[in-house]
């Protein structure tokens, strides 16, 4: 069963409106920039990151809150890091201090 659309005329012209009032520099509409995603990373480069900051195995899986084994497996090419572990680990390359003295 096809699904009902209301229009709303009003709230259309407002819209265009304001559009308009954008494009002539009048109104400034809200932006919002997102974060870029995290690079991936080579094993070599996780090995390298590590041995940046000077930690063992064991601390630098301490510093990123997962178990040896997965920094092991990442730096052995065996699993890739994803989503927030990536992003740690960028923090980690660009902003060491932030783990220094934290395990």
């Amino acid at each position: 069963m096809p699904k009902e659309i209301n229009f709303n005329e009003a709230k259309l012209l407002s819209s265009t409106q304001q559009a308009v009032e954008h494009a002539q520099g009048v109104r400034s509409l809200k932006t919002t920039k997102m974060a870029k995603k995290a690079a991936k990373l080579s094993p070599a480069k996780i090995l390298k990151i590590r041995q940046a900051l000077k930690a063992s195995t064991p601390v630098f899986a301490s510093y990123l809150n997962v178990s040896p084994d997965t920094v092991r497996s990442w730096e052995r090419k065996r699993k890739k890091p994803s989503g927030p572990a990536l992003k740690l680990l960028e923090l980690a390359e660009h902003h060491p201090e932030v783990f220094v003295g934290s395990a």
